[in-house]
């Protein structure tokens, strides 16, 4: 596949936090130049150099995406859930779904909301609560579910969209772009750095349940054992909503490299490396101070007291069904983190 088609396989992939074995599949497609390994968890794992006493330099970017799962079926055939990662209620009214049932097909389902004809007047004014909300896959029973559909407690859900690509415009719509520009970063940047020789030794690191708890990462990285990590993201753009003077990752203006957030304050050797790195490459990039959000970098760094910078491709609204990104942006990422890597000798990381 060329990049553009590796951003939307990955987009379109199947793989909420826990069920991450199709995004898996296309990384270990997509990188047939290294010996990749899976693990029990479905993180997938990589080494460039695996007897060099090179400084170890860890990419990592997270497979899963957003999701919900069956929580009960309920006696006429709808479906209680819970949500894998953060949703806002309001993202989920009328929104389609596919249910992955225990045979492996896909099946459509939608979040039920009540016509208007039968609301009350509070009824129209209040957006649910998750806990009051159901999956309607179309069924009329219990019996039709379970045992016709195949669907039942524990089947996993993601949003029913296709990705398209503007050529025009050079921008991406679908879903799952936290993180799965960041997944394609990753393979970019691995693939290109792969005949060259480097100061530094090389790791992938693709991390499953990101979403809900940053589980994946650590077992990547007791595995490899970095000296220092640079994190891939979509990261949250904020350029529709904020004041002009608060916009920190609009679209169409570079990766954000963000200095704080509610999870971690990033090292700030390591981000000013980047910061310099980018101006003296002319990379366009974006600074952000978050008072919100959550990364697999911040789980590196409070576990094992790694340093860990986060390159983040601005997606606009992420965790919903419907997102965009930009092709330069992605490519000014690549371009970053290539650079980075070209630097990352042992006397830089030791100075981190």
């Amino acid at each position: 596949m060329n990049e553009i088609e590796r951003i939307m396989a990955l987009s379109d992939a199947f793989g909420p936090s826990g069920f991450e074995d199709d995004v898996a599949a296309i990384v270990r497609a997509e990188l047939p130049e290294y010996e990749t390994y899976t693990d029990h968890m479905t993180n997938v794992r990589c080494e460039k150099e695996p007897d060099s006493d090179k400084p170890r330099i860890m990419l990592d970017a997270h497979l899963d995406e957003t999701g919900l799962i069956v929580q009960a079926v309920k006696p006429n055939g709808t479906l209680r859930f819970l949500p894998l990662g953060g949703w806002a209620a309001s993202s989920f009214p009328t929104s389609a779904f596919q249910i992955r049932a225990r045979d492996g097909r896909l099946v459509p389902a939608v979040v039920a909301n009540k016509p208007p004809h039968f609301m009350s007047s509070a009824e129209r004014d209040k957006i649910p609560e998750i806990a009051d909300m159901i999956l309607d896959c179309g069924s009329v029973s219990r019996e039709e579910t379970v045992q016709q559909l195949k669907i039942g407690i524990g089947s996993p859900a993601v949003p029913d969209i296709a990705c398209r690509y503007d050529e025009d415009r050079q921008l991406f719509f679908g879903k799952a772009f936290d993180d799965r520009i960041g997944v394609a970063c990753e393979i970019e940047t691995l693939k290109r750095l792969y005949d060259e020789e480097l100061p530094c030794n090389l790791m992938g690191s693709f991390s499953v349940q990101e979403e809900v708890g940053e589980r994946g990462v650590r077992a990547n990285a007791a595995a490899l054992k970095p000296d220092a990590v640079i994190c891939f993201e979509g990261c949250p753009a904020d350029d529709t909503f904020s004041e002009d003077y608060m916009i920190q990752a609009a679209l169409r203006r570079g990766p954000m490299l963000r200095h704080m957030d509610r999870s971690m304050i990033t090292n700030w050797r390591f981000q000013k490396l980047a910061l310099d790195t980018a101006a003296e490459n002319n990379i366009p990039v974006q600074e952000s101070v978050r008072s919100g959000g959550g990364q697999n970098g911040a789980a590196v760094y409070e576990t094992f007291g790694i340093p860990a910078i986060v390159i983040g491709v601005p997606v606009r609204y992420i965790h919903s069904s419907n997102c965009w990104c930009a092709l330069e942006d992605y490519e000014a990422a690549v371009e970053l983190a290539v650079e980075l890597c070209r630097k990352l000798d042992r006397s830089t990381v030791e100075s981190l």
